[in-house]
């Protein structure tokens, strides 16, 4: 006998009179749907080049709290009078189609399940869908061009398998968790791009330049030593490159240097011969365009740490390499610069509570030959028993010990703890999911001289921290930091949940339908939930819920629930069954 959840989940299941939608017009709370309720629609019909689409579960993001705050001025709104254009919220979405377009019907067809990577960019200008483009707080909307053809991409993720609605959503936030240790940082110089030498006066250690380093279209150099000259002239020369000599610079000359010879846009690659001053290489550093290079070479170590642009790191993929010397090749590529957890380390994440970072958590745990000591650390008890409960299982079935940490109520300091846990040495990776460029700061004191420190929540960019440096030359330390994800950071969170190596659905806590949807994003922005609040569009009448009330609530649903009170597919089907009216 087939069931009601057979017919929502059917290639044609019926549909209701009319959509459902909260839509944005302005900036606050008080501006998502009419007098806090969502609107009624009809139900439109596609183009030859649309898609309808049923919205069967949205994540409720922090990072749309800019968006709530700001409206139609946030940079991805253009200044839009959200009054008159109004656009919604949801950009963690998952999709089934329903009717298809008679120029899309070679490659969609009724009843296919879609992921959505809501980073959209066309020309370069981001459009993203939840911002630029209406996002997924509604039961059904039209999707066209601006997300399946996208600057000639395509921006859904059709997949085979079955994955829950839920899980399908989250693998958007999960891609972004999995970006954060995927290399990002451009590791070889720039073919065509500007490049700068700086040199010590005085230094005359035994460089060697490659033929390799000479594809910048412009090579300036500073103060270099007489032998590294002979090398980069006739390099230069053959590649037809262009070489400045610019000698004598100080510090203070930088910022001149930078406008006459970037246009204010910065070196795609600078090498920084035998650093000593913290001062100096911190001014050198603010000349690094967007994706550039900063690469030193030296046997000394600096004066001092250095005040680095964090918010940059994250934003702009700025990278920090080096090594020892004499070859000033040896401090690119991926060898020497690595982006993911430290096979049996031990990874501290900071602010590991909130629902993004008990994401990192998980997947450390989850992570072949991942780390042996996963230490975790937040100020909210409640959030730090929610990581306990729902990971120490799974850390034990993984062999990695889990230790959690409240830094606000402790007698002992973080950097104790974990100098007492690693013996004096410190932490192979540290992970901040913490938006405050002081508490980055100290971080970056917890780990190894050749540790990783991942910048994964972002501080405006020319927000600066003290960085020991001489560890990225001397030891081999990484600085890294990643916003957003890709179609194929998403690809790949879907593929390691089809094959069971990944659960997203652990991330959920609490659940709601359509009405309840402006009350998820209020939960969401006060933290309500030690996890992600996830809405169901075509659910009626379930306001939001905490998966834990589950069991007073919805016993049926709650039945359905993995160990530890672990959403699944299973709760969804009878959730379904309990809400949806076909």
């Amino acid at each position: 006998m087939s069931t009601k959840f057979d017919l929502y989940r059917s290639a044609a299941p019926p549909l209701p009179e009319q959509s459902w939608a909260w839509n944005m017009y302005g900036a606050g709370l008080e501006n998502i749907g009419r007098d806090g309720q969502p609107e009624p629609a009809p139900i439109p019909k596609p183009g030859p080049d649309q898609l309808l689409v049923r919205v069967d579960a949205v994540g409720m993001c922090f990072s749309d709290v800019k968006l709530i705050k700001q409206g139609g001025q946030h940079p991805k709104l253009y200044n839009r009078d959200l009054a008159t254009e109004p656009t919604r919220l949801g950009h963690e979405a998952a999709l089934t189609v329903i009717e298809v377009g008679e120029q899309l019907r070679d490659r969609f067809q009724p009843g296919q399940r879609l992921a959505l990577q809501p980073d959209i960019y066309v020309e370069g200008k981001s459009t993203a869908y939840g911002y630029t483009v209406p996002g997924g707080l509604t039961q059904y909307h039209l999707i066209g061009p601006e997300v399946l053809e996208a600057d000639g991409k395509c921006y859904v993720l059709p997949f085979a398998g079955d994955l829950g609605y839920a899980e399908t959503a989250l693998t958007e936030p999960w891609a972004c968790v999995e970006a954060a240790y995927t290399q990002r940082r451009r590791l070889t110089p720039k073919a065509g791009g500007l490049m700068w030498l700086v040199g010590r006066p005085g230094d005359d250690a035994p460089y060697r330049f490659s033929p390799e380093l000479a594809v910048a279209q412009t090579i300036v150099v500073t103060d270099l030593p007489a032998a590294l000259l002979d090398q980069i002239r006739p390099a230069a020369a053959q590649a037809g490159a262009t070489l400045i000599e610019r000698n004598g610079l100080t510090p203070a000359d930088y910022p001149a240097l930078k406008a006459e010879l970037t246009g204010g846009t910065g070196f795609d690659d600078i090498i920084v011969l035998d650093p000593r001053s913290a001062g100096a290489v911190g001014e050198a550093a603010k000349l690094i365009a967007r994706r550039g290079t900063f690469n030193m070479v030296g046997r000394e170590p600096l004066d001092d740490q250095v005040q680095v642009d964090v918010g940059r790191i994250h934003y702009d993929y700025t990278a920090y390499l080096g090594n020892p010397g004499p070859d000033l090749t040896a401090s690119y590529g991926e060898a020497r610069n690595r982006c993911d957890l430290q096979p049996g380390g031990v990874a501290l994440f900071i602010g590991a509570g909130g629902p993004m970072g008990q994401m990192h958590v998980q997947r450390a745990i989850e992570l072949p030959e991942g780390p042996r000591l996963i230490i975790a650390t937040d100020v909210n008890t409640e959030r730090l028993t929610a990581i306990e409960a729902r990971f120490a299982g799974l850390a034990e079935a993984h062999q990695t010990r889990l230790v959690t940490f409240n830094a606000a109520d402790a007698a002992e300091s973080l950097p104790a703890v974990v100098l007492r846990l690693t013996e004096g040495r410190g932490a192979d990776d540290v992970i901040v999911s913490v938006p405050v460029a002081s508490i980055m700061a100290e971080a970056a004191t917890l780990m190894t001289p050749d540790g990783m420190l991942v910048l994964f929540a972002g501080v405006p960019n020319g927000s600066y921290a003290p960085l020991n440096l001489s560890h990225v030359y001397l030891h081999n330390a990484q600085f890294t930091g990643t916003s957003g994800s890709t179609l194929e950071d998403q690809a790949t969170v879907i593929d390691k949940t089809l094959a069971g190596k990944l659960s997203p659905n652990r991330s959920v806590a609490a659940i709601g339908g359509i009405e309840a949807a402006r009350d998820g994003v209020e939960a969401m922005m006060e933290g309500r939930y030690p996890g992600k609040v996830v809405i169901f569009p075509q659910v009626s009448g379930l306001p939001l819920t905490g998966v834990s009330q589950l069991k007073t609530t919805l016993p049926e649903v709650a039945a359905r629930l993995a160990p530890n009170e672990v959403w699944t597919p299973e709760a969804e089907q009878a959730l379904i069954e309990r809400f949806w009216s076909s």
